[in-house]
This record gives structure tokens, C-alpha cells and sequence, in this order.
């Protein structure tokens, strides 16, 4: 788990990416089905936004979803999707509290 803490030498950056890659990997090294992997980077991306509004990181991009994980398997592609809508859902109040915009970019093709 990430911790944060206001106690830094170094300056915070004003802007981090991150590219979330390997929760599926990850998932299968523990006998566990890739949405349960793919559940962990969810926890995983709440705890690093909180952490981001709450050290003052102007901006947090995080590459999600690539082109060639479309073709990963229709079912895993849907968890996939209903995942970052029901993420969005549930933390759209705290987001707007901590005046954390969200931007989504890109293409289906």
C-alpha cells in the first residue's frame, strides 16, 4: 500500500503518470482469477489519488487501457469497463471535494 506523508525531502512533483500495467500477471502469480487483479489496481488507483489530493500533486495521469487490450477477451474487456464506471460512481462525491477533475482520452478503434 502506498503511504503518504508530508514529511518529504524532496519537493512533490506537480505532475506523476503512472502506466497500470500487470494486475492481470499479478492476479494469476496468486491463483486468483485476473478480476480479482484487476479489483487490487482499482484499490490500488483509490489509495494513490487520495494520496496525490492529499500531498498537492497538481496533476495524476494514469494510462489505464491501451489499444491491444481490446483484444484481450470479450468478458474480461466488460469487468474492464464496468470497473472504472463503477469506480467513478462511487468515488464522484470525495473526487469533487478534493477538486480532482477527471479528463478520460483517447480511442475505441
Amino acid at each position: 500500500m502506498l503511504v503518504a506523508t508530508q514529511q518529504q525531502v524532496d519537493p512533490i512533483p506537480a505532475h506523476i503518470a503512472i502506466i497500470m500495467d500487470g494486475n492481470g500477471r499479478w492476479a494469476q502469480q496468486r491463483g486468483l482469477p485476473r478480476t480479482g487483479g484487476h479489483r487490487a489496481g482499482i484499490e490500488t488507483v483509490r489509495h494513490i489519488v487520495r494520496a496525490c489530493a492529499d500531498l498537492g500533486v497538481e496533476v495524476l495521469t494514469l494510462y489505464t487501457f491501451s489499444t491491444e487490450n481490446w483484444r484481450r477477451p470479450e468478458p474480461e474487456v466488460a469487468f474492464l469497463m464496468h470497473l472504472a464506471e463503477d469506480y467513478a460512481r462511487r468515488e464522484v462525491d470525495e473526487l469533487d471535494r478534493n477538486n480532482v477533475q477527471v479528463r478520460m482520452l483517447g480511442r475505441r478503434e
